[in-house]
């Protein structure tokens, strides 16, 4: 099957072009290999990895080398020429930095054309030998790339030992980009890297328009796949036209934020975990008030029999119970059992802090005084405060709200800003949209704050449902305040339509007498006794055209006093028409 692969005109060529963002211009092409002599369920990898096991990997990489430099050297257009070879093959005797050089120049076409990318499918050992045998290649001008950048072995290693001139992040980073927090996060630290080390970013396998239009927002200066072009037997001259379209369009890209309360994220039990010492139901009282005597900083004991736990003896209850008229009599030589809980709170180590929270939020507040039991695969591990727990996940809700607000998980003031300042450096038209709601307070204080919530993430889901998500960024800034950043052409009818949806629903969230009575009788901020109608939502909007001012701050300021203006005059929407540079 080998021999058929590399015997002359059996292996094909064809090429993928890769694209620079900023110009739209094809850069380079990725020679790749077909072989039509083979049935169709063996692949190319299935062809290396048979070459591999006969010793011939360096053989059938050099001959598919040739085949892609001999067909791209008779192409008459411009661009470099990308050339896979494995670093495994690299390192074997059989392939010679000189055999490659001759591989790639044996038909006229200049190295300085040429970049090798170098890809892993194994461990490399030693990856300054790797730098090494590179190094002839660099020094007749020849580039180098590591291909396939966080997946399989491809890694910061390697990076920093071989100095690439191009790194290419692997599809798995690439696709589903413009929908994943954790993605965008290890994409930007990547940029982050690569500009420290004076290296290209190529982002491989992109299909998804919104992928392609984050890795021009991040400066990203190359890009390939499916959507920007397919391989084909010669090489592409330019992009495809849908590509060429979406990077012609200006619209800033709204990127992923992570969805739900941050203790959702990995932080687990195991991280508030006490090793501490246990005892077993045999032992008695005085046993255990002497382990408590010995270990001063213990607030309970767990009950272990066979390695599970039965109990938890709270150091507190015991002294308090055992300083009682004749206990110690009665009770010092009892089992420990006598005392404890048998119904403590039991978590595995991997169970997350947000579960545990809404034990704090229980009626049953033992826990916050007794802690709870760690165990692993039900054996006892350690022991966790509640003072402990309580501080945790208050951290990281206030940590959480800063950035994301915990009642909608909508971002939250930061990254509404970080988002507007985006906007303002990009240059193109958007608007600025300030959304409250009327008489929220004697709602809240005549239902109470659950129906209260209710109603904001009605709004929230209505300003939600009627965006574009791809060009618009909807943000809760606190309490029933929110702010829409539009790119949406038709923003003035979205909003329309949302302010007309909350009309229709809101009654629902009032009583039936006050929905037929038109609202609800309270008091006003002077406690004078007034009647307040149904709620609605009213806007503030400030609409900007290029150019455009500098700083976030006014604009924000703007669209809240547009938003004050429609609720004193008693209209659903009031617009500050195109801010210009005169705002500060």
């Amino acid at each position: 099957m080998l021999e058929r692969a590399l015997a002359a005109g059996n292996l094909t060529p064809v090429f993928q072009p890769v694209v620079r963002l900023d110009t739209l211009e094809v850069v380079a092409h990725e020679g790749l290999s077909r072989c039509a002599a083979m049935p169709s369920h063996i692949t190319i990898p299935d062809l290396l990895d048979l070459a591999r096991l006969e010793g011939r990997l360096a053989e059938m990489e050099l001959h598919a080398a040739r085949t892609i430099c001999r067909r791209f050297a008779g192409h008459p257009g411009n661009g470099r020429l990308l050339v896979n070879l494995s670093a495994y093959a690299i390192l074997q005797d059989a392939m010679r930095p000189d055999e490659v050089l001759a591989a790639i120049t044996s038909h006229g076409l200049d190295p300085a054309r040429v970049t090798i990318e170098v890809t892993e499918r194994d461990v490399v050992e030693n990856p300054a030998r790797l730098a090494h045998a590179l190094g002839y290649l660099r020094a007749h001008g020849v580039r180098i790339a590591l291909d396939d950048f966080g997946n399989g072995h491809s890694n910061f290693e390697m990076w920093n030992e071989i100095h690439p001139d191009v790194v290419k992040i692997d599809r798995y980073l690439i696709n589903g980009l413009s929908r994943s927090a954790g993605r965008l996060a290890i994409v930007r630290a990547l940029c982050q890297v690569a500009e420290t080390l004076g290296t290209d970013l190529v982002g491989e396998g992109v299909e998804d328009p919104a992928d392609l239009r984050v890795l021009r927002d991040l400066g990203i200066p190359y890009a390939q796949g499916f959507l920007i072009g397919r391989p084909d037997a010669m090489p592409a001259g330019e992009a495809s036209a849908e590509s060429r379209q979406l990077l012609r369009t200006p619209a800033v890209s709204v990127l992923p934020r992570p969805r739900g309360p941050v203790t959702q994220r990995p932080t687990q039990v195991s991280h508030l975990l006490i090793e501490a010492p246990a005892v077993h139901p045999r032992q008695s009282n005085e046993e255990v008030m002497t382990l408590f005597v010995n270990h001063p900083e213990l607030h309970a004991v767990a009950v272990v029999r066979d390695g599970e736990p039965i109990g938890l003896v709270n150091r507190r209850l015991m002294n308090e119970r055992m300083a009682q008229p004749f206990a110690r009599e009665l009770l010092a030589r009892k089992s420990c059992t006598a005392l404890m809980n048998s119904a403590p709170l039991v978590c595995d180590e991997h169970r997350s802090l947000e579960s545990l929270a809404d034990v704090l939020r229980g009626e049953d507040q033992r826990y916050l005084s007794d802690g709870f039991i760690v165990t692993r695969h039900g054996h006892y591990l350690g022991l966790g405060t509640g003072e402990a727990l309580v501080r945790r996940v208050s951290e990281l809700r206030i940590d959480a709200a800063r950035h994301a607000n915990p009642l909608t998980f909508l971002p939250g003031n930061i990254p509404t800003t970080e988002h507007l300042e985006r906007l303002l450096d990009g240059g193109e038209r958007f608007a600025v949209v300030h959304a409250d709601l009327t008489d929220f307070k004697p709602f809240n204080d005549h239902y109470g704050y659950s129906r209260g919530d209710e109603m904001i993430r009605l709004l929230s889901s209505l300003l939600t449902e009627h965006v574009d998500p791809s060009l618009d960024f909807v943000g809760h800034i606190g309490g029933d305040d929110f702010v829409v950043l539009f790119q949406s052409a038709d923003w003035k009818a979205r909003c329309q339509r949302i302010i007309d949806a909350f009309t229709l629903r809101a009654p629902a969230l009032f009583d039936p007498d006050d929905t037929t009575r038109g609202g609800l009788h309270g008091k006003d901020r002077r406690g004078e006794p007034q009647f307040f109608p149904i709620t609605s939502v009213v806007m503030g909007a400030v609409e900007l055209s290029p150019p455009l001012p500098q700083r976030a701050q006014p604009i924000a300021t703007l669209a809240a006093r547009a938003k004050r203006q429609a609720k004193r005059a008693g209209i659903g929407m009031h617009v500050f028409a195109r801010a210009t540079p005169s705002v500060p």
